[in-house]
């Protein structure tokens, strides 16, 4: 702790910094945490903060009585928040020089907290770690552009770019719709390096001001991490040029809907040596029980990928959102693909999150289903050939409820993350979807108010 301390104290003073804002994520993906200046958050290591804060809803509220306090202590105790010298970014757009520091949560005897997103990933690399491999991940994050509104009930358009006008049509890969936004896009490129974010391609994806980051490969804790800031420093840059980025996982109806991708590959530590290829450069054994991991676990799995209602509009008939856990190569019409590459570069994609995940759920729940098919040596189905959108053999749960409803029956799940865990996380899920069910929605306005 000492030497993670010095490494902290050293980091503060190069940048000049005068204020920290210590932070962890909630379930949703939430920064929740204190704003501290920075002698008074290296003078007290860290940070309490109730355990509480890890059943709040996106709403803000609480899971129903029985179940938090079968979780959490009744006398609602703090957590011991620790800061993790790895996580230390800047914040370019404050006004004074600022940092976040990402913290662990730890009980008052030192052990990790099960409810949080970053200790559930941890675990999951933890077992990793024991049979001497790595995870490497690289994500992709889709998200739109917007017109700002303070009004929920009025749909999202498209922003007004240089050009002064809105976009229209389809505008997949278009290097002069991206344009309309560059002095956005420097701005957010420009924080992003001070920060040291691994971001690689900018894209225009399909959507009306939609857009695609991809990030490096790289170790899967660090890319959680940086996938954390980058979406606060988005929603920053579109701020500051009147604008809104959103990373809902379908914003606009009859629009497509934004994924967060997973590309993720398995290196032995000792060698180096990319495991889901054979010495003679064909897939191994162990490459083909992952993916038969992804396609039994991911139904079980699958809200930690499509954390809410509107998760699942993105999974509608005739969208582009592959709604299956059939798996072919170079073929994006999969929920598992496998791209092109060098046997040193095998990997898996996975096609099925969203964008508003959590990106340590997320990317614990990826890298847990390959594990366990590694581990179990579970066979994956034939490769598809050609167009997969209708393939529905391996079936997903197709609504939240039967979603949530799965996860929680999976004594998999149970085994591998915790019975805690497992309870908390549906249990604010349900009430979130709960708190929906009560709104009133536009369309039973339009169609219902006076035909029935």
């Amino acid at each position: 702790m000492s030497s993670h301390l010095d490494q902290l104290t050293s980091w503060l003073k190069e940048h000049k910094i005068t204020e920290v804002e210590c932070l962890i994520s909630d379930l949703t993906g939430i920064a929740r945490g204190k704003i501290a200046p920075t002698n008074k958050f290296l003078a007290e290591k860290g940070m309490r903060l109730p355990e509480s804060v890890l059943l709040q809803t996106v709403t803000g509220d609480y899971v129903e009585d029985d179940i938090y306090y079968e979780l959490l202590d009744p006398a609602d105790i703090d957590m011991f928040c620790r800061p993790d010298a790895s996580a230390m970014f800047l914040v370019p757009w404050a006004l004074e020089p600022t940092a976040m520091v990402i913290h662990d949560t730890f009980d008052k005897v030192g052990n990790p907290i099960e409810l949080s997103p970053r200790n559930l990933l941890k675990r999951v690399l933890k077992m990793y770690a024991d049979h001497g491999w790595q995870p490497i991940v690289a994500p992709e994050m889709e998200f739109y552009l917007t017109k700002r509104s303070d009004d929920p009930d009025y749909p999202l358009q498209a922003p007004i770019g240089r050009s002064g006008r809105a976009e229209t049509g389809r505008q997949s890969f278009s290097i002069d719709a991206a344009n309309e936004f560059d002095p956005l896009f420097e701005d957010m490129y420009d924080w992003c390096e001070a920060q040291n974010l691994d971001l690689d391609t900018l894209i225009h994806e399909e959507g009306p001001a939609q857009m695609e980051i991809n990030f490096r490969h790289g170790e899967a804790l660090h890319l959680a991490d940086q996938i954390t800031v980058f979406k606060r420093t988005m929603r920053e840059a579109a701020l500051k040029h009147n604008v809104a980025a959103t990373f809902m996982a379908k914003p606009i109806t009859d629009q497509p809907g934004s994924a967060m991708h997973l590309h993720q590959s398995v290196i032995d530590i000792k060698s180096g040596r990319n495991i889901f290829s054979n010495d003679d450069g064909s897939m191994s054994e162990l490459f083909l029980h992952y993916i038969g991991g992804m396609q039994r676990i991911i139904p079980e799995v699958l809200p930690l990928f499509a954390p809410n209602v509107n998760s699942f509009r993105r999974f509608l008939p005739d969208t582009s959102a592959p709604v299956n856990v059939e798996w072919g190569e170079e073929n994006r019409t999969v929920g598992l693909r496998v791209p092109e590459s060098t046997p040193q570069n095998r990997r898996i994609e996975n096609r099925l999150p969203g964008a508003d995940a959590n990106p340590y759920l997320a990317i614990a729940a990826s890298l847990l289903c390959g594990y366990i098919g590694m581990i179990e040596g579970i066979s994956p189905s034939p490769q598809v050939k050609g167009r997969g959108y209708e393939r529905r053999n391996l079936r997903l749960p197709l609504t939240i409820e039967d979603a949530l409803e799965r996860m929680e029956t999976s004594k998999t799940l149970d085994k591998y993350l915790g019975h805690k865990f497992i309870t908390g996380y549906v249990a604010v899920k349900r009430a979130e979807n709960e708190n929906y069910k009560r709104v009133i929605s536009s369309w039973e306005r339009e169609f219902l108010l006076f035909s029935v």
